[in-house]
């Protein structure tokens, strides 16, 4: 039986990571066999590429074709053959995220985004996203408390109103692929958010 893959997407700062790590808890559980991966990133040939993407300067069409190259290589390498042995996959970020960031932040032209969605993933889609929603002020404000910027982060608010923008487009276009997660909220009642999806899907 093939497993699941569940995609947790959201503007920096909106957190993601600590959701991942206590979902793959509840998961583990209840008996699933639960592979954790992310994006940019995931295989060898993929974290060289993050390294490049997150730290080098680069034009906008740059970017996108090496985040699109590592997403291929993330899908046949790792993903898919998780997929097919029946494990439960939680990728952080997936390509929800491009056409929030490149396509919305950016500006890329969103047909050359969907094309290369074709040619890098086929039909594969998550079987769910988790979209992580908060204001871009209060994300700042979280990111400024946890870490030091990385080329992405150290963009303006307007630049990350724009990727929420792009992920709200995302999410009404596959409302059924699609869970909206009040992150303005604590710990404890984004988890049980996230709980309540699940278990409205039977998982």
């Amino acid at each position: 039986m093939a497993g699941r893959f569940i995609s947790f997407e959201g503007i920096d700062g909106a957190g993601k990571s600590t959701h991942i790590e206590s979902l793959t808890a509840r998961l583990k559980a209840a008996g699933a066999s639960v592979l954790n991966t992310r994006e940019p990133g995931g295989t060898p040939l993929a974290e060289t590429l993050r390294e490049l993407f997150l730290h080098q300067p680069m034009d906008s069409l740059t970017e996108l074709l090496l985040v699109f190259a590592g997403r291929r290589d993330h899908l046949q390498t790792l993903i898919e053959p998780a997929l097919a042995a029946g494990q439960t996959v939680l990728c952080d970020r997936f390509t929800d995220a491009s056409f929030a960031y490149q396509g919305h932040g950016r500006g890329m032209d969103l047909a050359v985004l969907s094309t290369l969605e074709q040619w890098v993933q086929g039909t594969r889609q998550p079987d769910l996203t988790l979209w992580f929603d908060l204001p871009a002020e209060m994300a700042a404000q979280r990111r400024a408390a946890a870490r030091q910027a990385d080329r992405f982060e150290a963009q303006d608010l307007v630049f990350f109103e724009r990727v929420r923008a792009g992920y709200a487009a995302r999410a009404a276009a596959a409302p059924e692929r699609f869970a909206r997660i009040d992150a303005s909220l604590t710990v404890a009642e984004v988890a049980a958010q996230i709980n309540a999806v699940m278990e409205s899907r039977g998982w």
